[in-house]
Formats: structure tokens, sequence, C-alpha cells
């Protein structure tokens, strides 16, 4: 999975939309209205809304905003009707990406999104022309300070992981999709400090795009800057070196 680690450092790097908390805290409030609605509210018995809940902590979501975020949900408190869309396109040197969204405007949404991927190169795809290229997995962060490594990646695997990478100054491990609320709750038995858990997208196989690294980067962040946009994946890869002199822009 060394094509998805490389976007996970990549994203890293460069400082990926989430770092805005307020655009972080509107998504994560999208995925527990969609959980609660879905499931109910009671984390206990929804292994979703769990999750999104263990985002929120994560990202230092007030209280108040998690328990609105259900009850909008839930029907307690009135609130826009969020659906779930997978949109797909291509970027520069044929790079696929593929684009999670919650909206309550598709009209809007897609409107939004052909205006970016337009400005930056790119365009939308027919369904299905790029999400083959990915596979879906669970997915879940940990810390590696403190941590042997040996002893850490063993635990893992015996929670029921497929595979553990390390990566920079964190854990990265990813699980079979119907796995993923299993091993998460083997990590939550033996005090593993997962920082992010959920589903994501890792690419079968990856394209260099050292020439139009920054033209897909600025696609991407504006993608990412969307309201209704959740998560973007992409197939690529860029060396080392260009990595470091796009950083030194910043």
């Amino acid at each position: 999975m060394s094509g998805h680690n490389k976007w996970s450092s990549i994203k890293h790097k460069k400082g990926a939309a989430d770092a805005k908390r307020g655009k972080l805290f509107t998504r994560i409030a999208k995925e527990i209205i969609l959980a609660a609605r879905d499931g109910g509210g009671d984390p206990d018995t929804n292994p979703r809304l769990r999750t999104a809940m263990l985002s929120a902590r994560s990202a230092n979501m007030p209280r108040d905003n998690i328990e609105r975020a259900i009850k909008r949900g839930t029907g307690e408190i009135e609130g826009a009707t969020y659906e779930e869309i997978v949109y797909e396109g291509y970027g520069h040197n044929g790079v696929g990406i593929v684009v999670e969204v919650m909206t309550d405007n598709k009209n809007r949404t897609v409107s939004e999104l052909r205006h970016a991927f337009s400005k930056y190169g790119g365009n939308l795809a027919e369904s299905g022309s790029v999400a083959w290229n990915f596979d879906l997995k669970g997915y879940f962060s940990v810390p590696a300070e403190g941590l042997d490594e040996d002893e850490f990646m063993m635990q893992a695997l015996e929670a029921g992981a497929e595979d553990i990478e390390l990566s920079d100054d964190q854990f990265d491990i990813y699980t079979a999709v119907d796995e993923f609320h299993t091993v998460l709750g083997e990590f939550e038995k033996i005090g593993v400090p997962v920082e992010n858990a959920g589903l994501t997208r890792v690419p079968k196989n990856t394209i260099n795009a050292d020439n139009v690294a920054e033209k897909l980067f600025r696609l991407i962040e504006m993608l990412e800057d969307l309201d209704d946009v959740q998560k973007v994946y992409a197939n690529f890869e860029v060396s080392d070196e260009v990595m470091e002199a796009l950083s030194q822009e910043q």
C-alpha cells in the first residue's frame, strides 16, 4: 500500500484543508448526522456513529456540537437533509480523483466540482471510470511515540489488521472493510490511542506526477475547501525532491 502511504505523507506535508478547524468540525458534524440518521443515536449500538464520535474527540470538537449533530440526525432538531454521493474525475497526467461529498443540494455541488476541475486542467468523469482503481479499506492512525514498533505491529495483526506501516511519527493501519469495527473494538479494549478512524480508498496503482505536482495539489486543495466535500483521494506520487521543493515554497 505504498501508494496510499505516499499520499498520506503528501497530505500531511502539504497541510490538508482539514487543518482548518471550522471546516473539519463541519465535516465531522455531517458524518455524525448521517450516522445517527441511519443507525440511531446510541454509539454503543451504532458503530458508524461511534467512529464519527471518535473523530470528533480527536479533533477536540466541543461536546455540545457532537450532541447537536446527533439530535439533528435522529430528528430531535430540524436541519438540512444530506445525501452521500461519490464523484469521479481526472487531473493532469491522467491522475484519477475520487471525491466523497455530503450535500443538501446536488446541483450546487456538481457545479462547484466542475468549476474546480476545470480551473486546474481536470474534468469530471462518468461514475465507475475512476473508483475501480481504488480498494475500500478500514483505516486507523496511531501516534508512534512511546510504542515499541515490533510489539505494536504484533498487537495490531492479532487484532485483525491487514497491513501496518510506520509513516513519520505515526502508524497507519489498514483492515478489510468488514473487519473495521472489530479491529476498532480490539484497539479500544487494549487501550491503543487511535487518533483517526474511518474508511479510506487505497489506490491499486499510482502515477508519477513530478512534472504537474503543484497543479494537482492546487486542484485537490480547492476540492477539499468546498463545503460539501468530505474526502478526496488521488492515485499519484511525487518524488521526495519535488515534495521538498514544494514544501519550501509554502
